[in-house]
């Protein structure tokens, strides 16, 4: 912004300087007739220039497009290629292969490799505002896939896309997607036909698990998946699963996978040319990409010819990198959103160029208790925590009103809860601030205060909020309860909750908008996910009756039974919703706060979408 107000000062900075030297030459000249003529002649030639100058800016501006974003109303800077676009990253996966490093590989391989739907990116923001993992049928559009349709409840028929084709990389060599391809992959995920017994385990449980009669190509463009029964949900599982990429056949043929980033080969809008461990990544386009912009569907993807992400573990280190211009972009997308509420007014207020999106994407300061040994595995030392917080104080005053308060469990999808104004009353009364009935609840539980006053002391890992945790320790100190927080890295607080070694209480999320069935498993008995250590057969009851429902409302209707039975049993601490927030340089074009296109759908999926508005970059000295 300073850059583009010094080239717009740059004529009247012209004309004082002109005016500055002849004053000082009229001292010694004394304004002779010579003097005053070649003062005019400058003069008149200075106001020419000046006249040429700024009609030449006014062409350059009529001649600059704009368009009308049809999702969100704004008039932007049209579309345009080329550019680099540059990630500010907290962290990298393990590798590029779901079925070794997990779902984090699908967040690297977005845009590299695809699936087969994808959220439609003409969808009216008021209407989805691809924030969540969870997107409904209806939102999703064919990516490999151009269309599917289901003749009976066992059965789907997926028509693949024709025209696209495989990167064009040894050893697919750019030929072309078949329904073959996508046979391979699902016999691979699901451990059937050429892979049966043998398919990946563990990660692809969702897959293999199922019911599967088969899965065969009948023609070249079409493939039919068959359940021996029905299984309600089956379709998102095929279309959009946040594991289900497909992937390249002859290198999981030579290889045995797709683990190193060097074999991966793929059909989307950008290909993996580098990966330094630590340092960074990069992408760079795919020039022969068959998708189009679905805003502005005469537009070939991708616009941004190259994506490189840049590690950086410390949020200080990306903030300063984007004050410094030295990233374009840090937020979910590049898996490091900005947490708290004080750095991103910190932006706002030092850099308001800057543009900063925030949302409520679900509690980030929430606490799961173990409930496998003292003093979590008694109810009323969980009642006691919750009652012992005043969220609302906390929220007005260090949140500075930014939070959302009212207690919810760990569903976050409209209908799929209920509304804590419906929840019974004997429920409700262990969520509101009640410091006298906390403590009386841990004296009937067993804890009265010793000399020092302490009842007991226990510990959180803390993995997300660091300041909202210090503040909560305060309020339980209150009630006698001394919690002492530990900060940890992502790989020390995913083994530590696995095993439940990290003692009392662990970060843990609330109000999820994920797939409600995959955040109420992670309390399944016995579950990798399981935070708690829970092992209530009337929950695993509920969940295996969700299963196997044959309806929406049947299954919409057990899950809310089962978050209801979540919020009862109080196995997490109720944190509010804080906003999490995402920051682009102001030259980067076609953004309104989107974080994914799909489940595990960030990345180059999403920023292939994006563009760089070169003029105003220059402009702005970058």
């Amino acid at each position: 912004m300073k850059s583009k107000i010094a080239i717009l000062l740059l004529p009247f900075l012209m004309v004082f300087t002109f005016f500055k030297e002849n004053l000082m030459k009229s001292k010694i000249a004394m304004f002779n007739l010579n003097s005053k003529s070649t003062f005019s002649a400058t003069l008149l030639t200075l106001i020419l220039g000046l006249i040429v100058l700024w009609t030449g800016s006014a062409a350059v501006a009529a001649e600059k497009k704009y368009v009308t974003d049809p999702t969100t109303g704004k008039v932007v800077t049209a579309p345009e290629y080329g550019g680099t676009l540059r990630l500010g990253w907290n962290r990298e996966p393990k590798g590029t292969d779901p079925s070794i490093a997990g779902g984090w590989a699908g967040f690297i391989l977005n845009g590299v490799a695809q699936k087969l739907a994808a959220a439609d990116w003409a969808i009216d923001r008021d209407e989805f505002e691809f924030l969540t993992d969870f997107i409904p049928i209806p939102i999703l559009k064919g990516q490999l896939a151009e269309r599917w349709f289901t003749p009976d409840p066992a059965t789907i028929i997926v028509h693949i896309r024709k025209g696209v084709r495989w990167h064009n990389k040894a050893p697919m060599n750019g030929r072309e997607l078949t329904a073959d391809d996508i046979v391979y992959n699902f016999h691979r995920l699901t451990g059937t036909g050429d892979f049966s017994g043998s398919g990946p385990a563990g990660y692809y449980e969702h897959m293999t698990d199922l019911p599967w009669e088969s899965i065969t190509a009948t023609d070249k463009w079409t493939v039919v998946f068959k359940l021996k029964e029905p299984v309600f949900g089956v379709l998102t599982s095929i279309i959009d699963h946040h594991m289900v990429y497909i992937l390249p056949p002859e290198v999981i043929r030579e290889h045995g996978d797709v683990n190193d980033w060097r074999n991966v080969v793929g059909t989307g809008p950008y290909m993996f040319t580098e990966w330094v461990e630590g340092s960074s990544m990069s992408w760079d386009k795919n020039p022969d990409y068959w998708g189009y912009d679905e805003k502005y569907p005469q537009n070939r993807l991708p616009y941004i010819d190259k994506i490189r992400a840049l590690i950086m573990p410390d949020e200080a280190t990306r903030l300063a990198a984007l004050r410094t211009a030295k990233v374009d972009y840090v937020g979910v997308g590049s898996q490091s959103p900005i947490m708290t509420i004080d750095a991103a007014e910190s932006l706002k207020r030092t850099d308001p160029e800057l543009q900063v999106e925030s949302w409520w994407q679900r509690s980030n300061a929430s606490f799961a208790t173990n409930v496998t040994e003292p003093p979590f595995d008694d109810i009323r030392v969980r009642h006691a925590m919750q009652m012992a917080l005043d969220i609302e104080t906390i929220a007005n005053t260090f949140l500075k009103g930014y939070a959302r308060t009212t207690p919810m469990g760990i569903v976050g999808r409209k209908g799929y809860y209920i509304p804590f104004e419906e929840w019974p009353e004997e429920v409700k009364q262990y969520y509101r601030y009640d410091p006298e009935g906390a403590e009386k609840l841990l004296d009937e539980a067993g804890y009265p205060r010793g000399p020092d006053g302490i009842r007991f002391k226990t510990t959180q890992d803390l993995l997300y909020l660091k300041e909202y945790p210090l503040i909560a320790e305060e309020y339980w100190r209150k009630i006698g309860v001394h919690v002492t927080s530990y900060q940890q890295d992502a790989p020390t607080y995913d083994a530590r909750f696995k095993d439940q070694s990290y003692g009392g209480m662990t970060w843990w999320m609330g109000f999820a908008p994920s797939p409600p069935m995959k955040v109420l498993s992670y309390s399944v008995s016995g579950a990798p996910g399981n935070r708690h250590g829970t092992s209530d057969p009337a929950f695993d009851a509920m969940y295996e009756a969700a299963e196997a429902a044959t309806t929406e409302e049947e299954q919409m209707r057990l899950i809310r039974e089962m978050d209801m039975y979540y919020i009862e049993q109080h196995w997490t601490i109720w944190g509010p919703i804080t906003p999490m927030f995402g920051v682009v340089q102001p030259w980067v074009k076609g953004w309104s706060g989107e974080t994914k296109l799909g489940a595990m759908g960030y990345s180059s999926g999403l920023f292939s979408r994006l563009w760089i508005d070169s003029e105003l970059k220059e402009v702005m000295g970058h």
